[in-house]
C-alpha cells in the first residue's frame, strides 16, 4: 500500500488500527471501516446479526457512532433466497439496534456465503480513540469474556455443552455500544476491539503503537463457560495456533501456565469485546459506570513501559 501524507487523515494504517479516521471539519470527523465473513453459526438470521455486529464494532473501538452501513454479500446459487433475505433481516435489525441505517450494498455469487458491512461512523477528532493512546501506569479493562472461537469449533464437531454454545451466541450478539460510550466519557487513552487476532494478537499492535508493553493478569481475564474444557479436548481453531506462531518471540508466558489456557488468549473471536486502557485515576468511574450500563467489564492488566516484549503474562 502506498504512503499517504494527509493531515486530515487522522488514523491510517501506520498503526493497524480498527479504522480510518477522516477529519472533514475542526468539529467533525468519518471513521471507515469493512468486515465480512463465512457463516460461525447456522441460523441464517443469526449469522446476519453476528456479523452486523462484528462490523460495527470497529466504529465503537474508536469511539464513535455508527451511522451508515453498506451490505457486502457473497452468496451461491445453491442455496434459497430465502436464507439471504434472513441474512439481511438480521444484519439491518443489529445495525437498527446500533441507531445506524442500511442504505444498500453490493452481492457477488460465490460458492461459500459471506456477509458483512462497510460501515461509516462519526465522531469528535479530538475525541477519536486509537491503539496508539496507552500510558504507561494505564489499567487494561476488557469487556466481553474470550472463547467464541473455541466454542464455535466445538459446535461444528457436535462436541460443545449448551451452556456454552447460548453463551458464545449471546456475547457474539452483544454490541459495544455501551462499553464505547462509557470509554469515552470516563478518559479512556486507547482502545482496540477483539477479533481475528486473539486478545495478544490485538494487544501486540496496541503495544506497538503506543511504544508500550502490556501485562496481563492470566487468572483475571474472563472466559466462556466450558472454553477451558473443550480446548483442553483439543477443540482449537486453526486461526489460535497461526496467531500463537505470529506472535513467537513477542509474548513472555510463565511456565506453569497450562497450554489449554494459554490457548484461550490467543483464540481468534468473532465480535468480541473492546480492549481499553485508562489511567489509575479514571479506572474506578470507568468500571463503575460500565456496570451500571450492564457492560461486563473485567481489569485485566496495566501497561508497562517499553520492554524487550510487547506482551507479558503473569
Amino acid at each position: 500500500m502506498p504512503a499517504i501524507d494527509d493531515p486530515n487523515l487522522l488514523v491510517g494504517l501506520k498503526t493497524s488500527d480498527d479504522a480510518a479516521v477522516y477529519r472533514l471539519t475542526d468539529d467533525l470527523a468519518i471513521i471507515q471501516t469493512v468486515d465480512f465473513f463465512t457463516p460461525v453459526v447456522d441460523d441464517p438470521y443469526l449469522f446476519g446479526q453476528v456479523a452486523a455486529a462484528n462490523s460495527l464494532s470497529d466504529v465503537y473501538a474508536m469511539g464513535g457512532k455508527p451511522l451508515l452501513a453498506l451490505n457486502i454479500v457473497c452468496f451461491p446459487n445453491c442455496l434459497s433466497p430465502e436464507v439471504l433475505e434472513q441474512i439481511l433481516r438480521g444484519g439491518a435489525e443489529k445495525v437498527a439496534e446500533a441507531g445506524a441505517i442500511i442504505a444498500g450494498g453490493h452481492t457477488v455469487q460465490d460458492d461459500v456465503p459471506k456477509y458483512g458491512l462497510a460501515v461509516t461512523g462519526l465522531a469528535h477528532p479530538k475525541k477519536i480513540l486509537s491503539n496508539a493512546g496507552a500510558s504507561p501506569g494505564d489499567f487494561l479493562v476488557l469487556t466481553k469474556p474470550l472463547g467464541t472461537g473455541i466454542i464455535n469449533t466445538a459446535v461444528k464437531g457436535g462436541l460443545a455443552p449448551e451452556e456454552s454454545a447460548q453463551a458464545a451466541l449471546e456475547t457474539m450478539l452483544e454490541l459495544n455500544r455501551k462499553a464505547a460510550e462509557v470509554m469515552v466519557r470516563s478518559g479512556a487513552t486507547s482502545c482496540t476491539d477483539i477479533t481475528g487476532f486473539g486478545l495478544l494478537g490485538h494487544a501486540a499492535e496496541m503495544a506497538q503503537a503506543s511504544g508500550v508493553s502490556l501485562e496481563f493478569w492470566a487468572d483475571s481475564i474472563p472466559v466462556l463457560p466450558g472454553v477451558i474444557d473443550l480446548a483442553a479436548m483439543g477443540m482449537i481453531p486453526a486461526g489460535a495456533y497461526a496467531n500463537r506462531d505470529f506472535l513467537t518471540g513477542r509474548v513472555n508466558v510463565p511456565e506453569n501456565l497450562k497450554p489449554e489456557i494459554t490457548a484461550v488468549f490467543y483464540d481468534p473471536q468473532t465480535s468480541g469485546g473492546l480492549l481499553i486502557s485508562v489511567p489509575a485515576a479514571m479506572l474506578d468511574l470507568m468500571t463503575e459506570e460500565m456496570k451500571r450500563e450492564g457492560v461486563r467489564a473485567s481489569v485485566v492488566g496495566r501497561v508497562r513501559e517499553r520492554e524487550s516484549a510487547p506482551i507479558v503474562l503473569l
